[in-house]
Parts: C-alpha cells; structure tokens; sequence
C-alpha cells in the first residue's frame, strides 16, 4: 500500500534514510572533524559567542583579517540529532582568506529540543548576529548562510523568516545556499524519520519552508548529489522551481561528499558561495 505518491512505507523509510545508500558515509564524517581541525591549527581557536540562553545556543566566529567583514554562517546536517559546530569549521579557511567571517552554529538537537524549538534558536542566531554585527566586528549588510542536508533545511527556514518577528528588516540574510535537503515536511513526517521528529501536521506546515517562498527575503542557491535518494532530489527540483532558481547538481558526489565542496573555491559549493557574497 502506497504511502506517499507511490512508495510503500518500507520504501519512503528508506529514501530518507541517506547512510544506508551511502557505503562510505562513516568515512566522510570523520572527514568533516579531521578537516575542521585542521582549520583550526591554521586559523587559530575561534571566538566563542552564546547567543541565547541555553548552554547549546552558541556560536564559534572565525575572524578575517578586515573589519567590518561579510559573513558566512554555516548551518551543520546531522538528520537533526547530530554534530556540532567542531565538526563545522572545514571551509573556514576559504571564507577567511576570501575576506569573510565564518560562524558555525550549534543549536539544540533532537530530542533535547523539538524541531519548532530548534528553528528558533537557529533564527535567533542570525538575529543575534546582525543585532551585534556592529560589536562584533561583521558587516551586517553581508550576512549569508548555507546548510547541508538537516542544515539545509533549517537555512531554507532563515531565508523564510518573518523578520519582523524578531523586529527586524525582512532582508537580515542577503543570500542563502541550501544544499541536499528537505523543504516540505509532509514525507518526512510519514517517514520513519517522524518517530524522533515527532511532528504533526501543524508543525509540517510551520516548518516547511517551501509553503513560506512569499517571505524569502534573500537570492537562494539550491544544490544536489548525483547519487541521492529520489526523494532528496525531489525534493531539490520542487524547491528550487518553487522558488524560480537553477538547481545545481553535482553528478559525481554523494550525500555526505557534496558539502566538503564549501571549503572549496572551485567546489560546487565554495564557488555558489563565493560568487553569492561577490568574493569570488
């Protein structure tokens, strides 16, 4: 019996369980840790800032050499439930020495935090940001972000905020890059994926930023594997004609590879970024 267009729920569980189609998705993970150390040993520590009131609600900001500087902010994957901004720092160096900033966030992971609880605290980050850019040494008429797969979804939903919300200007952000992820919510949450999510069918209209294109403030870049489940590069398609943007593809990358393209300048992503902020 078809639960979702014409997947059976062992299948849909599947198309959205992005590790067992990916042989070496361990292997790549690690990648992100080891190259993030090594960012670290050329950049020095970042500087740590907590943005809201609980101990997951910080940020590390590595520093260009100019001031007020363009910033990047990185929003890290992990199906929700994992990774840090440790494991985040990979394209710092290509940011800095391009003459941005680079902030990677942490945030609450599920199930500490709900998903609508998560959103929040990723969109008060970027509000945190431009509010003390001035303090902080940013120029906050530059602010850009970017996320990959779970990350992507949650940029999508900066690029989607109500910034009057937060009593803000509607163009915080001035460009974002959502690379392998979800945009609407509704065969996430008849996925197994939803046994941790736990959303409902309120929450997959709040959280899908796809149904918020009337509030995208910002120019959007959409990218994607080659090797990708179907549903992920659905997803992909649906997103970008929706918002009227080129899809990008990388034919020869998987899930887990793609985002290592950030810290890239001819990487698929690197260059997008790059070219997004006019650093390249």
């Amino acid at each position: 019996m078809s639960v979702f267009l014409n997947y059976s729920q062992s299948e849909l569980d599947r198309q959205y369980d992005q590790r067992a189609w990916v042989a070496n998705a361990v292997e790549v993970i690690r990648r992100y840790a080891t190259a993030s150390d090594k960012a670290r040993a050329l950049l020095g520590e970042p500087q740590s800032f907590a943005y809201g009131p609980s101990g997951a609600e910080t940020l590390d900001l590595y520093r260009a050499a100019r001031t007020p500087a363009p910033l990047h902010v990185f929003i890290h994957g992990g199906a929700w439930q994992r990774l840090s901004k440790r494991e985040s720092a990979f394209a710092a160096p290509l940011f800095v020495g391009a003459g941005a900033h680079f902030a990677a966030l942490d945030f609450g992971l599920v199930p500490a935090v709900t998903l609508s609880q998560m959103a929040r605290q990723v969109r008060s980050a970027i509000a945190w940001l431009y509010r003390n850019a001035q303090t902080i040494g940013v120029d906050r008429e530059r602010i850009y972000v970017s996320g990959h797969s779970s990350g992507a979804h949650l940029a999508a939903l900066v690029a989607t905020c109500d910034w009057g919300a937060f009593d803000l200007p509607p163009d915080v952000v001035k460009g974002a890059l959502c690379a392998s992820g979800t945009y609407d919510l509704k065969a996430v949450r008849l996925s197994s994926r939803n046994d941790y999510l736990q959303l409902t069918t309120e929450t997959e209209q709040e959280l899908s930023p796809q149904r918020h294109l009337d509030r995208l403030g910002c120019k959007l870049v959409v990218a994607i594997g080659g090797p990708e489940t179907d549903e992920f590069k659905r997803q992909a398609r649906e997103f970008s004609a929706a918002a009227g943007v080129p899809l990008i593809t990388e034919p020869a990358l998987n899930h887990f590879e793609i985002v290592e393209t950030l810290a890239d300048a001819n990487g698929c992503l690197g260059a997008a970024a790059l070219g997004q902020m006019g650093l390249a």
